[in-house]
């Protein structure tokens, strides 16, 4: 067990990590459903997306979404486009195909702007969209019965290039957010965070895991009351689902209640005692976090 916080948060590193194996499981499993669906429907191209894409997916597995994004033929837009149930209706008939052959699977259904398939191990989301002109993606979202335009792959690129310059430390730092949001009952969306990460670094150097932390929990504590728009550009506030003064207000404690205790783990670190420091941390992160000694 470590007894400094730079191997403490090499290890939360670590905990928070998707292990091979189950990697060897999501990998048989997302092929599966690729195959189920393209069988099914007219499928022009299809890929990973989400927070496995962006490999800023955090274990446990079994709580995990894995996304699959399926570009279809026109030809469903222009059926479900206004009439026959619209994009609800297309997202039902996907769920649909996949019953024919998922017969046994515990649940499968409509969510929001996917169709979710939960596994005894974890969750897969269909999503399903179609090119859109100008660039981008349009997708089918059931919860208005509309198109929201997207672009997944640039998510990937931002994050990828966010990462670059940061020196490999901008994932493993926006998984450690996550693995605090999980930690303490997944208030926040998960991508929602990781936008936050991505304003909060930009021209902003990560020098080590635990002032990044607390440097993203004081900014976030601020940006967390405004809009936060989608970065790929389509003017989406990602964090519309806190709709309320009582979620603002909820969230911003949330934030602040974390900084604080950055705050004060960091000092206990800098007057030299470390055990102490790491009581604090884990009180942030919990399990993933390792126990001193």
């Amino acid at each position: 067990m470590p007894t400094t916080i730079a191997a403490a948060f090499a290890q939360l590193r670590a905990n928070l990590e998707v292990t091979t194996p189950q990697a060897a499981v999501i990998s048989a499993r997302q092929t599966r459903v690729r195959e189920t669906l393209s069988a099914g429907m007219t499928v022009t191209s299809d890929f990973l997306t989400g927070s496995y894409s962006r490999s800023t997916m955090v274990a446990p597995l079994k709580e995990a979404d894995i996304d699959i994004f399926f570009v279809l033929d026109t030809k469903y837009f222009h059926h479900y486009n206004n009439q026959n149930g619209g994009p609800a209706g297309l997202l039902d008939f996907a769920k649909r195909t996949l019953l024919k052959t998922y017969t046994r699977t515990p649940d499968i259904s409509r969510n929001g702007q996917a169709v979710t398939i939960r596994f005894d191990d974890f969750v897969v989301d269909v999503v399903l969209g179609f090119h859109r002109q100008g660039g981008g993606y349009l997708i089918a979202n059931s919860l208005s019965n509309s198109w929201l335009s997207t672009d997944p792959k640039k998510h990937v690129d931002l994050v990828v290039e966010a990462n670059k310059l940061q020196n490999g430390n901008f994932v493993p730092l926006a998984k450690m957010i996550k693995g605090w949001n999980k930690s303490h009952s997944s208030f926040f969306r998960s991508f929602h965070l990781e936008v936050l990460a991505l304003e909060i670094f930009k021209n902003v150097t990560i020098s080590d895991f635990p002032s990044g932390v607390r440097f993203y929990f004081d900014k976030a504590r601020l940006l967390i009351k405004g809009k936060n728009p989608d970065p790929a550009g389509y003017g989406d506030d990602v964090g519309s689902y806190i709709d309320s003064v009582t979620k603002v207000t909820e969230a911003v404690n949330r934030m602040e209640r974390a900084y604080n205790n950055a705050v004060k783990a960091e000092d206990l670190a800098r007057r030299g005692r470390v055990s102490d420091s790491m009581i604090v941390w884990d009180g942030i992160f919990n399990n993933y976090f390792p126990a001193y000694g």
